[in-house]
């Protein structure tokens, strides 16, 4: 089932296109990758769904219904700008953040009990926001956006500010709410967390839609026929014999031969490059170079110019 749906959306400002005939879905349930270069569209795309701006044209819908102002308490969106208030306890801050999602005092101060102890920061409640670093004031925001239990979750680059350990705790918070039902929106320059979180992407480019589908599949759409095995024994004869058939492109010595990453050419079978190399030797391991979503990103944009 798709929970959010964009049709032909366009955005505006003077003579700049925010956003060409933007249309995309979000599948409920799962983690969905907003990606682009800065100046994409994203933040843009991000500020309508969240009612902040309004499209010049096209429509947005939500778990069916067209996008209306009874959807605000449906949707937590933790933004990439920062936006508590340094004066403010943390506890009281968020406190309030809780009770304008509709949650009464009482429910909101026993779910944020639980939260503040998962994260082990019962001992921030009573400091004031601006004695705390940006990555404690990122894990109290992160409370704060997820805290009314939404049906749809935005996360703008979650993980800025996070040391190594603090931001792998976020990503496995991120994954727990998934499998609890929660539907997520992730925009990020992070390729890394995209290959590890998310099961969709979108990718933005210059306020247009240049690619979008399952992350696995995208991968796959990229791969460019190359191959890394381990391969002992003769080496020039067989370069010899496959010079025609398949492109090597890098050799470098190990301790049991070489390491060797291959082009297969002309749409031959990787059982045809294995026998080839077998009758001149040993292969020890033998795999298919899949692109890293970072690769992807930087080659999709490229083409998309």
């Amino acid at each position: 089932m798709e929970i959010l749906q964009a049709k032909n959306v366009v955005k505006k400002f003077g003579d700049f296109n925010a956003l060409t005939d933007l249309s995309l879905s979000v599948e409920e349930g799962k983690i969905f990758g907003l990606l682009g270069p800065n100046g994409a569209g994203k933040t843009t795309f991000i500020r309508i769904i969240n009612q902040i701006t309004a499209p010049d044209q096209g429509e947005i819908f939500l778990f069916g219904e067209k996008l209306n102002h009874n959807h605000i308490s449906d949707i937590g969106y933790l933004p990439e700008e920062r936006g508590l208030y340094k004066k403010m306890t943390v506890g009281e801050q968020a406190l309030y953040f809780a009770q304008l999602k509709g949650m009464n005092q009482k429910d909101a101060k026993a779910e944020l009990v639980k939260w503040f102890r998962k994260f082990e920061i019962m001992s921030w409640w009573h400091k004031k926001v601006e004695e705390l670093s940006k990555g404690m004031q990122q894990k109290v925001q992160f409370i704060t956006t997820v805290i009314h239990r939404p049906k749809l979750l935005i996360f703008d680059e979650p993980f800025s500010g996070f040391d190594p350990i603090n931001a792998d705790l976020l990503k496995n918070e991120i994954l727990e709410l998934k499998k609890e039902g929660a539907t997520i929106i992730f925009s990020t320059h992070n390729m890394e967390s995209v290959e590890q979180i998310c099961d969709n992407i979108v990718l933005i480019n210059k306020s247009k839609k240049i690619l979008e589908g399952n992350v696995y599949d995208v991968k796959q759409t990229f791969k460019s026929n190359i191959f890394e095995l381990t391969f002992n024994g003769h080496f020039d004869k067989m370069r010899a014999s496959l010079s025609a058939e398949y492109e090597i492109l890098s050799v470098n010595e190990i301790k049991n031969g070489s390491k060797i990453q291959i082009k297969i050419l002309n749409g031959l079978s990787t059982n045809e490059l294995l026998t080839k190399m077998i009758s001149f030797g040993s292969v020890s391991s033998f795999q298919e170079l899949i692109p890293s979503m970072n690769e992807v990103f930087i080659k999709a944009v490229n083409q998309a110019g």
